[in-house]
């Protein structure tokens, strides 16, 4: 047994106090009243000391430093004491940790709110206030989806996937837009953070306005330039000094109408909603039709082209997009896949869901790439997209067309051995051609 010299000397003391208690007694004949009496008096000390303890660590004593003792006791008060100090000093250590995260939390332009499990609101900062209308203590402990009503939010917060942010407006003012996260952490709390992007929606806004509105405005004086084009070209005296340039504006004023096509459509599909009355797209004669026009532009290349489809599948959408989709996909491939290669569309289910594949034997897409295809005139390859007719714009298509139809796209892509783009649709979206036909029929 290890002990402390406190603990021997208080062994030793109460042993000798029992003793001379025990002597003492056995002097008036009376030994047991003797040890008793040395015990109660043992007894004594110690309770007198559990009671300074007591009053000490209740705070009725005041004293700040522990009370005097001797042997265990007295350590024991300075053991405690010394806890107490180290506790004192985490205290005030996590007061100023908190403190600073507060003002840092108050100074912050976006709201930021903490919310349990059940979504019960646990702590905000200044801002959710300005922002979404939040009030204390009034709305402590109420759900986040009593206060912030919109279904978008509503549907974000029930949904449970947090990857992507969501839109909607404030509760507090319906001209202010909202974007909100949530991140999990710790104990099943969530941290939700809501950021004002009013300024940022109404940039992008104009940005679309503009690119709508200058589309439009060169798609006229466009088709009239290549009808004259047309028409010169045609004439045998014309053709004949100018043959060679007129049929370079010809290629590249066609080319302009290409890209205004597309910005008009890329345009339309950012603006307007989802359209309500989709029907059943008959995705195969689509994918027949696109194979066709593919051929014809692969011309002296000699591409084989191989087409895998399930003929019974059909898709709930808007038959326009989804053929601009797969014609993307294809006249890509066709692009970017050097003479002989090989191209394979594949159109059918696996398990439950829609998946439309289309893999080539092309030039194949560096990793670095792969994150910015879908933006906007992003090109692997200048040279090569300009000198095969390429706009830039078919891949920003596929994403918003399939954005509108639910949809999720994949690229996998190694440089010199090809791509493969792989587009996934919902479960919901799938109809059966056969089906489709009965209810034509009645």
């Amino acid at each position: 047994m290890d002990l402390t010299p406190s603990w021997r000397r208080d062994i030793l003391v109460t042993a000798a106090l029992l003793l001379a208690g025990l002597l003492a007694g056995a002097l008036f004949h009376a030994a047991a009243w003797g040890l008793a009496l040395a015990l109660a008096v043992a007894l004594g000390w110690h309770l007198r000391n559990l009671y300074r303890l007591d009053r000490w660590l209740r705070g009725r004593s005041r004293r700040f430093h522990p009370p005097e003792s001797r042997g265990v006791w007295d350590e024991l008060f300075q053991r405690i004491y010394r806890l107490q100090q180290r506790n004192r000093k985490r205290k005030r250590k996590l007061g100023n940790m908190l403190s600073r995260f507060q003002a840092a939390t108050a100074a912050m332009p976006d709201a930021s709110v903490v919310l349990r499990a059940d979504d019960s609101i646990e702590w905000w900062n200044p801002a959710a206030e300005r922002l979404l209308g939040l009030s204390h203590p009034r709305d402590i402990g109420q759900r986040i989806g009593n206060l912030v009503r919109h279904p978008d939010f509503v549907e974000y917060l029930a949904r449970g996937d947090y990857r992507e942010a969501v839109v909607f407006p404030s509760p507090v003012s319906l001209t202010t837009r909202l974007s909100a996260r949530i991140a999990p952490y710790g104990n099943k709390r969530r941290l939700l953070v809501v950021g004002d992007v009013t300024r940022l929606e109404q940039l992008e806004q104009m940005r679309r306005d503009f690119v709508a509105n200058l589309s439009h405005e060169l798609r006229t004086p466009l088709t009239v330039l290549v009808g004259y084009l047309e028409t010169l070209a045609e004439d045998p005296e014309a053709a004949g000094q100018w043959g060679t340039v007129l049929q370079a504006m010809r290629e590249q004023g066609e080319r302009m109408q290409h890209i205004v096509d597309d910005l008009l459509m890329l345009s339309r599909l950012e603006t307007e909603p989802p359209s309500d009355d989709a029907g059943p797209v008959d995705m195969p004669a689509i994918i027949d039709r696109v194979v066709a026009d593919a051929r014809a532009l692969s011309g002296d290349e000699g591409h084989r082209l191989e087409a895998e489809v399930e003929r019974t599948l059909w898709l709930r959408g808007r038959a326009s997009e989804l053929h601009s989709l797969v014609a993307n996909l294809v006249f890509n491939a066709v692009r970017y896949t050097p003479a002989g290669g090989e191209i394979r569309v594949r159109w059918g289910l696996e398990g439950e869901i829609p998946v439309l594949v289309v893999e080539d034997t092309g030039i194949g897409i560096a990793s670095q790439h792969l994150p910015r295809l879908t933006e906007r005139f992003y090109r692997v390859d200048v040279g090569r997209s300009r000198g095969r007719g390429g706009t830039g714009l078919g891949l920003a298509i596929v994403k918003h067309v399939l954005l509108r139809h639910e949809g999720r796209l994949q690229v996998d892509s190694t440089p010199g051995k090809g791509s493969r783009f792989r587009c996934d649709f919902p479960v919901t979206r799938a109809v059966a051609a056969g089906r489709q036909r009965l209810t034509e029929g009645r």
